[in-house]
């Protein structure tokens, strides 16, 4: 039977130490030195001054996964489940099916399913087999471009291929601008 002098605690009793008996004076951390101190302990990699494993061995190869590219993943049943007839779909509707994540992720439509309703899918890239389901369907197939930014530096070569790009009239304007600061300069000199 239950009474009041008789229940016990329902977890152990927290070990207290330094307070003498067998876990007193040092409380079990032994004598002086940095492990009996309080405060931030020592790092995992240290090996007291000589030089750690991890700086030992030797560092090999290259990866590129900084710069890989990721993209969410929709299905086209999923598509066909959640979107009515003659839907436009796009990153922003998916987002707010709950289908992609937010922000500006880039978006794949594979071809796992079928696809039953005429939609408008507007995606970063599609599967062969997705393409092919949409528009068999009476849908439409839009590619999204991506914008990729290029931080290699310009050669003259290709500064040059630029302007002979550059429509005959835009050249003829720049150059009819810079012909009076190109003359001052010939007369200094």
């Amino acid at each position: 039977m239950i009474a009041l002098n008789t229940l016990t605690p329902a977890g152990k009793k927290r070990k207290r130490v330094g307070r003498g008996g067998s876990r007193g004076g040092t409380s079990g951390k032994g004598h002086k030195g940095q492990k009996a101190r309080s405060g931030p302990k020592i790092a995992i990699q240290f090996e007291g001054g000589q030089m750690p494993l991890t700086r030992r061995m030797p560092k090999r190869g290259f990866t590129n996964a900084r710069f890989k590219i990721t993209y969410e993943l929709v299905n086209l049943k999923v598509l066909d489940e959640r979107f009515d007839e003659g839907a436009t779909v796009n990153a922003e509707a998916l987002f707010e099916k709950g289908l992609v994540k937010g922000g500006r992720r880039l978006v794949k439509i594979l071809g796992e399913g079928s696809v039953s309703k005429k939609l408008v899918v507007h995606a970063d890239k599609f599967s062969k087999a997705a393409a092919e389901s949409i528009l068999s369907a009476g849908g439409e197939v839009h590619v999204v471009p991506v914008k990729v930014a290029k931080t290699a530096k310009k050669s003259k070569k290709s500064a040059k291929k630029v302007v002979e790009a550059a429509p005959q009239e835009v050249v003829k304007e720049a150059q009819a601008e810079t012909a009076p600061q190109e003359k001052a300069l010939e007369e200094e000199k």
